[in-house]
């Protein structure tokens, strides 16, 4: 039978709620939600541009550590608090993926974060190794 695979990034937990950073299911990976929190101190820096650089750390940590990279990343929901985020989101972006011929499918949502988040990734990866 085909099961979730969890999968976790050091140095980041979602603390008590039992929750994985993401899953594996077969050839896809799915992240759960993605703060930009610091692996080294668990807690999110107050500005957005850290807080969009752990956050695209992790989810490279992420999607490497459940056997693919982010070549295999088809798709990248991003909430933020406000639109001030866009511009650190878009500067790891394209570090990220700086080929504007190859990159995933992305969508931006404004929306009520919580706990310091300005930002928040969730992702969809179709892995090409077995």
């Amino acid at each position: 039978s085909r099961r979730p695979r969890s999968l976790e990034i050091p140095g980041v937990t979602h603390g008590s709620v039992p929750i994985p950073a993401g899953a594996r299911v077969g050839n896809m990976i799915f992240s759960s939600g993605i703060a930009g929190r610091d692996p080294a101190t668990g807690q999110l820096p107050a500005d957005a541009a850290s807080q969009a650089r752990f956050a695209f750390e992790h989810l490279r940590t992420l999607v490497e550590n459940g056997g693919g990279t982010v070549a295999d990343i088809g798709h990248v929901t991003v909430f933020v608090k406000d639109n001030s985020a866009r511009e650190p989101i878009n500067a790891e972006w394209v570090r990220m993926f700086p080929d504007p011929h190859d990159r995933p499918a992305r969508h931006t949502l404004v929306y009520d974060l919580q706990h310091g988040m300005l930002l928040q990734l969730e992702a969809i990866a179709v892995v090409q190794n077995p």
